[in-house]
């Protein structure tokens, strides 16, 4: 006789109510930050005809996809911290992955997509404008977020086909993959493998082009004559070099690395390192570093 999980008890972290107190009042000033920052991207770019462009529009997507990705994980981690009693059901844990994953997906398709934008800016100038017209941004901006919609399926399907018969602790801030397939009490190789195989898609190949198309650009760069012209080119891909660094390299560590040197302290700090940190700096970097962004808030 076995009785099934129906209900987990996120265990966040350890400590005392003075620690919990404290990362209480941490990730909800992070989070309060995270959504004004992105908020205003987006007023500015609705607002100034000057960022009306392919670069702006892409962007704020990625502030859309940085609003709701915080916000699928923050406001359970802040609950959990007040009361980490407090249960959360089979069907709003496999919501919540579910909606992770597609905003995660959806942000490594867009990092990519801005790339190839930077890449044409730079290597074909003259022809950015009637490449990089309205349609094809409507199209690569809806590819991404159908992507993100579409691959997390499969590994969704076989995750909560998986029988969990107890303990009911996921060790983890919220329901995330790694930390759930630990209470599954049966053999999770296929859903290893088909999350092996998704990685591949959602985060190789879209690192691979980026990799590809910055060589061009920096080849492009390094044939401008003037010292102030290669400034300039350097600066219009500098923040989104800085984001694509930043949010790939802590998920292809996180994902990617083998099951073996996985540890519960490890990941939930790497966790918090891209459900929190990444969408709070975003705004920032690509606002300090952009004069577009800096006037039309000055204008506005």
């Amino acid at each position: 006789n076995e009785t099934f999980v129906t209900e987990f008890l996120l265990l966040g972290p350890s400590g005392s109510l003075t620690i919990r107190l404290l990362l209480f009042g941490l990730f909800s000033t992070a989070y309060a930050i995270t959504l004004a920052g992105n908020a205003i991207i987006l007023m500015l770019i609705c607002l100034d005809s000057r960022l009306h462009t392919p670069m702006y529009f892409f962007l704020s997507n990625l502030a859309c996809v940085d609003i709701c990705y915080t916000s699928s994980t923050v406001p359970q981690m802040l609950v959990n911290l007040q009361n980490p009693s407090k249960p959360i059901s089979l069907a709003s844990c496999a919501v919540q992955m579910y909606v992770f994953l597609i905003l995660a997906t959806t942000e490594c398709f867009l990092l990519a997509v801005m790339a190839y934008d930077r890449y044409v800016a730079v290597c074909h100038p003259l022809h950015y404008t009637s490449i990089m017209n309205k349609q094809l941004c409507i199209y690569l901006a809806a590819a991404s977020w159908t992507s993100g919609l579409i691959l997390p399926v499969a590994h969704m399907v076989l995750t909560w086909q998986l029988p969990f018969c107890g303990p009911n602790l996921i060790d983890h801030f919220f329901c995330e993959i790694p930390a759930l397939l630990k209470l599954a009490c049966t053999d999770t190789y296929i859903v290893e493998k088909v999350t092996s195989v998704g990685c591949i898609f959602t985060l190789l190949i879209p690192i691979a082009f980026i990799i590809m198309t910055y060589i061009c650009i920096i080849s492009s760069i390094l044939k401008i004559q003037s010292v102030q012209g290669r400034h300039k080119a350097f600066s219009t891909c500098a923040s989104h070099m800085t984001v694509v660094v930043l949010f790939y390299g802590t998920a292809i560590y996180m994902y990617m690395r083998p099951e073996s040197s996985h540890s519960s302290g490890q990941d939930k700090i790497i966790s918090l390192f891209y459900s929190i940190v990444i969408p709070l700096f975003n705004p920032v970097i690509y606002s300090l570093k952009n004069k577009d962004v800096k006037g039309a808030w000055i204008k506005i």
